[in-house]
């Protein structure tokens, strides 16, 4: 298996505990996160569908941070004073924030057409 699949597999490993973690703190499921089954299902297992299934749950993710990313920049334009991010009282600074979803949106993107991983499929 291609470093990249390893590196993806405990990104989304990470984001499953997140997801059972957020289903026990407020008892309610997200597709959102815990898309990522069929995904890693789908590596672990080596199943021809998986590149299919990895690419349709980064457009899903792509068009959600483009949703909110457009939605937090006209509430800045509006009333800059209020757009912050607050996790359990804690602010949590937008410039890191943007630039860590940005750097693991690309991830996941080179991860899905990376070369290797095409050919690691398609060499069922």
């Amino acid at each position: 298996m291609p470093t990249s699949l390893r590196l993806l597999s405990c990104f989304y490993i990470l984001l499953l505990i997140i997801a059972v973690w957020r289903f026990v703190d407020t008892n309610s499921l997200e597709v959102f996160t815990l898309g990522v089954l069929p995904v890693l299902y789908g590596i672990w297992k080596v199943k021809p569908w998986t590149l299919i299934a990895l690419r349709a749950y980064l457009v899903c993710q792509t068009l959600a941070f483009s949703a909110l990313a457009v939605t937090a920049i006209i509430a800045y334009v509006l009333t800059p004073q209020d757009v912050k991010v607050v996790f359990k009282g804690q602010n949590i600074p937008m410039f890191p924030l943007i630039l860590g979803i940005c750097g693991l949106l690309a991830f996941q993107w080179w991860a899905a057409f990376n070369n290797k991983n095409i050919s690691f499929f398609k060499n069922l």
